[in-house]
C-alpha cells in the first residue's frame, strides 16, 4: 500500500487577493469585482485556505448578485461569513 498526503499552506492575504483575481481572469473578468475589505474578509475567515475562500467567494457572490450590486463589498462578505459559518 502507497499512502500520500500533502497539505497545502495557508496563502497570505495578499495571495488570497490574486487568488480571487486568477479565477475571476478565467472566466472572463479583468475588472475588480471584489472591494478590498471583501477580500481581506474572506482572507481573515478562510484563514488562506482555499477550499474556505472558495466557499466564501461564491456566497459572497451570490449576496451580491441578490440585490443586483456590481461589486463584492463588505457587506456581502459578511452575508457569505455567516452563511458558511453557520451550516
Amino acid at each position: 500500500m502507497i499512502a500520500l498526503r500533502y497539505v497545502l499552506p495557508r496563502m497570505t492575504e495578499h495571495e488570497t487577493r490574486d487568488y480571487l483575481t486568477h479565477h475571476l481572469k478565467l472566466v472572463g473578468r479583468s475588472d475588480q469585482l471584489f472591494s478590498d475589505a471583501a477580500a481581506a474578509l474572506i482572507h481573515q475567515t478562510s484563514r488562506g485556505l482555499p477550499r474556505a475562500v472558495n466557499n466564501l467567494a461564491l456566497q459572497a457572490l451570490v449576496a451580491t448578485y441578490a440585490p443586483n450590486k456590481t461589486i463584492v463589498d463588505q457587506a456581502a462578505a459578511r452575508a457569505a461569513v455567516t452563511e458558511v459559518t453557520t451550516e
